[in-house]
């Protein structure tokens, strides 16, 4: 007994000398873990205030024409988490009947996402930060999936003085949001090594959206740094809907704003490249940087002043519907860049195959993992829809816009890597050919032969009724 005591004492003695001199050995592969960073409005002209991203784009795969189903939170958020196009989750919108997560349970879209997929394969799961538009703390309310769960409501885009719904528990936090959900993912990360299991983590950041509020730190970074000037800035395009029709020029007053915001966004967004920074840090500590698929992205784009809009997004533009995917890790092709169409409905299905699952039966996207290893997969798509319901009219809507922001009627788009296909409820139709005049100021629905506007209108048609495999 007593030999055995000591072997046993020896033992221990030497494993801790093992753990204290080197990070623990990979438990769990070849399922890789799975860091989701989302942003919230982000666009890619961002990205060059993020060295942290553009490096993550060197170590990974790109996909060049990534686009949302929705240029809107919330129902942009339904697809990403159910492989869902908006017509399949009920969800177009932020609010009302037809949004929010209110539409997003009812229609059971809850019950059947990536993270009850991962969950049932054995997966740690965490979300931190924002789920849907109309979550409140107080509802006390943990979806389907989620092993672990730290969820601002509406007073989280303010970024600081906010409650978190924590495991059940509802605390306040004075701190800025940012720095909290880091503090949180990597404590998460350093627990399930610990636990030997792989997992996923969503690190959803109100960031940039209104009021765009960087980290103190940050407040004074980029002085004089003004929005973009593309070709598009102050410029109505060709044949304009009638939405849009007629806007006068920006004013010097609202120039000098759009100037403000994108400082602002650009000063926000350094806290997300340190948040990062930091989780792989912390990563790479506990020895399971080289077993973990790192996942950049956003919910939808914004506009600052293109085609005389103010600060906004949900219209069918390049600048709200088009935002960066960028995967890293194991197996995953370095520097490359995807250019066939991907939707955020093809999240989903992509981080079942990276937990060695089948493809979601009820998803309508298609996994992503072959274009990351380098293959062409068969039959794949070569038009993307976008779905959305307008205009928004809630006060309680923080993505409700005026006017001046672009508040687009009910429509329905395809777009592919050349071209941009819009029907909106009102009968009104656009068509840019992006080949020639890739910031869409020349409408041409008009000189469309009438056989081609047929079949566009067939195409949209079948796509809006689609469902799951019909849709792939």
């Amino acid at each position: 007994m007593l030999r055995r005591a000591l072997i046993a004492a020896l033992t221990l003695l030497a494993l801790a000398a093992c753990t204290a001199s080197a990070p623990p050995a990979r438990p769990y592969a070849p399922r890789p873990n799975i860091v989701f960073v989302l942003t919230d409005d982000f666009t890619p002209d961002l990205i060059r205030f993020m060295p942290r991203v553009r490096a993550l784009m060197r170590a990974g795969t790109s996909f060049a024409q990534y686009t949302v189903t929705d240029s809107l939170c919330c129902p942009s958020r339904a697809s990403i988490l159910s492989g869902k196009y908006p017509h399949n989750t009920g969800v177009f919108t932020n609010t009302g009947a037809d949004g929010g997560i209110g539409a997003f349970r009812r229609g059971g879209a809850d019950r059947s996402t990536f993270a009850t997929d991962l969950r049932a394969a054995g997966y740690r799961t965490a979300l931190y930060g924002k789920y849907l538009n109309g979550y409140t703390v107080g509802s006390g309310h943990v979806p389907p999936g989620w092993l672990e769960w730290g969820v601002a409501g509406p007073d989280g885009y303010a970024m600081t003085d906010f409650d978190l719904l924590e495991n059940g528990r509802a605390v306040h936090h004075g701190g800025y949001l940012n720095e909290v959900l880091t503090a949180k993912t990597q404590d998460f990360v350093r627990r399930s090594v610990a636990a030997r299991q792989p997992f996923l983590v969503e690190l959803s950041t109100f960031t940039p959206h209104r009021p765009y509020t960087p980290a103190p730190r940050d407040a004074r970074l980029f002085p004089g740094l003004t929005a973009p000037r593309t070709p598009a800035f102050d410029r109505l395009p060709t044949a304009a809907p009638r939405w849009l029709a007629g806007r006068p020029a920006l004013s010097v007053a609202l120039k000098a704003r759009l100037d403000d915001a994108y400082r602002q966004r650009a000063q926000s967004v350094v806290s997300v490249d340190r948040m990062l920074g930091a989780v792989q840090a912390t990563l790479a500590a506990t020895g399971v940087a080289g077993n973990t698929v790192i996942v950049f992205s956003s919910d939808n784009g914004y506009h600052l002043g293109e085609h005389r809009l103010g600060p906004g997004k949900q219209t069918a533009f390049e600048t709200d519907i088009r935002v960066p995917l960028v995967m890293a890790g194991p197996g995953i092709r370095a520097g490359a860049t995807v250019r066939a169409p991907a939707l955020n409905i093809d999240l989903r299905p992509t981080f079942a195959a990276f937990a060695g699952l089948p493809p979601p039966p009820d998803a309508d996207g298609r996994d992503l993992s072959p274009w990351l290893r380098g293959e062409r997969p068969a039959g794949w798509r070569t038009t993307a829809l976008v779905e959305h319901h307008g205009p928004p009219t809630d006060p309680a809507d923080p993505d409700r816009q005026s006017w001046a922001a672009g508040n687009p009627t009910t429509y329905s788009a395809l777009r592919t890597p050349r071209w941009t296909y819009v029907e909106y409820a009102d009968g009104f139709i656009e068509y840019y050919n992006r080949a020639r005049d890739p910031y869409q100021l020349r409408n041409i629905a008009g000189a469309l032969p009438p056989a081609r506007r047929a079949a566009l209108h067939r195409e949209l048609a079948a796509l809006t009724a689609c469902r799951a495999a019909t849709c792939r």
